[in-house]
């Protein structure tokens, strides 16, 4: 059985009067892609945010590394930090800085790392993200909607993380860009030992990218497995989502 890196027992979230998560159980392996799925308002994200320490659960256990994150000093705190690295879905860029100065900002806490070795590691994170060279010195504004991903992408890895958060990571991508991210994914996992947490609803990505999938519905993970474990659940929005036609697309475009 692989390690868990992230385990998630009991959570609840809250906002106000309304429930996200209502005991909510979670796993991820270590050097799995894992994709959490699930219907609108089921709470993907707010999952992810409660994880890298955005969010305040209002009960539940979260263990990341094998560190309750609840538990932690300020300095723990940012030690476990710098362990994993987070995507969001518009890439989250600062718009005053340009592509490469953004990827420096996490390498700006590494203690005796001089301005040009933090230059040439951003410059290879860029790279390793798929963007060329002159991507470097572009501003947000100047870059594609691909490019952006790409670029928070080269962010996320900055500080040569052991898991890796990606929200919607192909959303808004035309089909060829987003099987390029795809592709560009299992690969940067292959390659670095990467374990991947992978918030998405594209079923092209799930058949391309997940190791597993976790079903979000109810406040909980209704199931989670393998694509083809998802097909034997007899829940009514995992039917429609697995079986329908755009599933049945997604699944001969990968066969």
């Amino acid at each position: 059985m692989s390690e868990n890196l992230i385990e998630v027992r009991g959570l609840t979230t809250r906002f106000g009067s309304h429930t996200v998560h209502d005991g909510l159980d979670l796993d991820l392996r270590r050097g799995e892609i894992l994709g959490v799925v699930g219907g609108s308002g089921t709470g993907k994200s707010v999952l992810l945010r409660a994880i890298v320490g955005l969010i305040r659960p209002a009960a539940g256990q979260i263990r990341v590394l094998g560190q309750d994150v609840s538990d932690l000093t300020p300095l723990a705190r940012e030690a476990l930090e710098r362990r994993w690295g987070v995507m969001f879905q518009d890439g989250a860029l600062f718009s005053a800085l340009t592509v490469q100065e953004n990827v420096e900002v996490p390498l700006q806490a590494v203690p005796d790392l001089d301005p040009r070795q933090r230059a040439g590691l951003a410059q290879l994170k860029v790279a390793m993200a798929g963007l060329p060279w002159h991507a470097n010195d572009k501003y947000p504004a100047e870059l594609s909607g691909g490019m952006k991903k790409r670029a928070g992408l080269a962010r996320a890895l900055a500080l040569d993380p052991e898991i890796v958060f990606l929200d919607e990571p192909t959303a808004g991508l035309d089909p060829i860009g987003a099987d390029a991210f795809d592709r560009l994914i299992v690969g940067l996992r292959d390659a670095l030992n990467l374990s991947v947490f992978l918030v998405t609803h594209d079923l092209d990505t799930l058949h391309a990218c997940c190791d597993r999938v976790a079903v979000l519905a109810e406040g909980k993970v209704l199931t989670s497995g393998t694509m083809a474990e998802m097909l034997d659940v007899d829940h009514p929005w995992v039917r429609e989502y697995f079986h329908g036609p755009r599933a049945r697309a997604a699944s001969a475009g990968k066969g």
